[in-house]
């Protein structure tokens, strides 16, 4: 039977059990759980607010059938509480994409949205959305797939000497989305009218009408892909120092790359479907984590948090701006992420 010990570590303590061992840092820790605790006080206020507002009595009970009112029950169970699970766990899933794309990239504007993974989802869902009407779950499975088949077209263009990442895979990346974006708007343009317009919309990114048939893929793949994006954390830290000094120590570093961007654009490609392309979340969650937390290395559970956060946040500032105006939460993340991308480009050292 094995225990549990705890050993100190510069960056915090160790916590060994049997054959694992996790470097756990306060500071990470009390980040962590305060992101987690206000995603569940905004997911509470979100599945208040709508165009029938309810009181936090009332979704109590909604949720748990005490004494609840039948038409309050179907809103809150059929049409917030999706809508909520989507919002986090889309969140959480681009979080952890980012954190991936910029640990193997080793540039703080590392994320599949800048690259062009994002875009390649969006191709194959427009595809199924434009071309065949397809339901929630096939328009997920299209993005997935689309979204693999551009890693490997940029990663087979970046590759040099057997090797990928840092600038190259950024400037392929950004290149191949370019054209992908080209092929999307093409596709609109020479598709039916109204699968034209109902892509169109999916496009701009958003969480309204959003079922269990959207948010349990995601659900599943997010709960699946992070405990093994967790598992490979130690060996991306590694790599970040130098592929050199990775390998000296015993990691396969291309090998660990190539998975981990696996892994990334699978995260990247489900929130894609659930919800369509959603703008610099995966840019700026880890790196907030990491500033707030003050840590190095890859971020996981905590740019999940802070993902989830970003994402949930923005649904509820979505549907609380004043003159009843609507805009679409793709919208919303992409005007708060674009003068996020302006002060992180003033300030970094690399561009």
């Amino acid at each position: 039977m094995s225990t549990a010990t705890r050993t100190l570590h510069p960056r915090g303590f160790v916590l060994r059990i049997g054959p694992l061992s996790v470097i756990i840092s306060p500071r990470l820790l009390i980040v962590s759980v305060a992101l987690l605790a206000l995603v569940f006080v905004l997911s509470t206020v979100a599945m208040q607010i709508g165009t029938m507002r309810l009181s936090f009595g009332e979704v109590v009970a909604a949720v748990f059938g005490v004494e609840a009112d039948p038409k309050h029950a179907q809103i809150v169970n059929r049409i917030r509480i999706p809508r909520v699970v989507a919002a986090i766990f889309c969140g959480a899933a681009l979080g952890v994409s980012g954190a991936v794309f910029q640990s193997v990239s080793r540039n703080a504007l590392g994320s599949p949205d800048v690259i062009g993974f994002t875009t390649g989802a969006a191709t194959g869902a427009i595809a199924q959305i434009v071309l065949y009407q397809a339901e929630p779950v096939q328009v997920s499975l299209s993005a997935v797939g689309g979204g693999l088949g551009t890693a490997l077209i940029v990663y087979l263009l970046s590759v040099k000497g057997g090797v990928t990442g840092g600038y190259r895979l950024i400037l392929v990346g950004i290149g191949v989305g370019a054209v992908l974006g080209a092929l999307n708007g093409l596709m609109l343009v020479l598709g039916d009218l109204d699968n034209a317009v109902a892509a169109n919309m999916w496009l701009a990114g958003s969480l309204s009408a959003r079922t269990w048939t959207h948010a349990v893929p995601v659900m599943i793949g997010t709960l699946l892909l992070i405990p093994i994006v967790a598992l490979l954390a130690r060996r991306a830290s590694m790599m970040e120092m130098s592929d050199d000094l990775a390998q000296q120590l015993g990691v396969r570093v291309e090998r660990t790359r190539v998975w981990m961007m696996v892994l990334a654009v699978l995260l990247a490609g489900l929130a894609v479907g659930a919800a369509g392309p959603i703008a610099f979340v995966a840019l700026a969650a880890p790196q907030l984590v990491t500033r707030l937390a003050r840590t190095r290395g890859m971020p996981v559970v905590s740019a999940a948090a802070m993902g989830a956060c970003i994402l949930v946040a923005a649904d509820v500032l979505s549907q609380t701006l004043p003159f009843d105006a609507v805009v679409p939460i793709g919208r919303m993340t992409g005007i708060i992420g674009g003068l996020y991308l302006i002060w992180l480009l003033t300030r970094s050292k690399q561009v």
